[in-house]
């Protein structure tokens, strides 16, 4: 029988879950990895090319957990970020180009390059890689942890992250470091003006 939920919704510590929020982006690790029962084994990856992707693209039908891809979902573009993941360069191609040169100004890396530089920087082993950072230098888009709990820094705020969107808004704290879960290079592409697309709460939620 088929699990419902599917476990395939990502938090922004990379890890997959099973719950009923769907987000505002689809994505894959490469391709498939899950069994033909269609839950998960102990693989969370394909390939090192993990990619962003939208929803909906020129009409394509995807069969969710089918043979080609197991596929991911996430809450919006900082969690996908944060995740260790990048804009598709097929379905999202002008967002993965302004990430590129976001990134590279020559715009010489090419799609491998990226993946190559993020897989080195989103995990130890399996284990997820943690960057510390002054909160203060920290560019819109950025995620960080505090335990378990992810917040997503948005000018002088910090939004608390959850699967349905972000639940309130804090005060950003000043002068002192923080654990990181966006990596170097997507940090480098929000410094360089990268504009990720935001999910529910980022606009509305109160300053607490």
């Amino acid at each position: 029988m088929r699990p419902s939920p599917l476990q395939n919704r990502v938090d922004p510590f990379g890890e997959i879950h099973a719950t009923s929020e769907r987000g505002l982006f689809y994505g894959n690790r490469g391709g498939r990895f899950h069994r033909d029962d269609q839950t998960l084994g102990m693989s969370r990856w394909k390939t090192g090319q993990w990619i962003t992707c939208l929803c909906a693209f020129k009409g394509r039908r995807n069969e969710v957990f089918g043979k080609r891809y197991t596929d991911l979902f996430f809450m919006d573009e900082p969690t996908a970020l944060a995740a260790g993941h990048r804009p598709c360069f097929e379905c999202r191609r002008p967002r993965a180009l302004a990430y590129r040169k976001a990134v590279d100004p020559t715009e010489k890396l090419r799609a491998g390059d990226l993946d190559r530089l993020l897989d080195a920087e989103r995990r130890n082993g399996r284990a997820k890689k943690l960057h510390d950072r002054d909160i203060g230098a920290l560019p819109d888009g950025a995620i960080y942890a505090e335990g378990r709990r992810a917040f997503a820094v948005r000018g002088e705020s910090v939004l608390a992250w959850s699967f349905a969107g972000y639940q309130a808004r804090l005060p950003r704290p000043r002068g002192r470091l923080v654990a990181c879960l966006t990596p170097p290079t997507s940090l480098a592409a929000l410094s360089a003006g990268y504009a990720p697309e935001w999910g529910p709460g980022a606009q509305a939620t109160p300053l607490s």
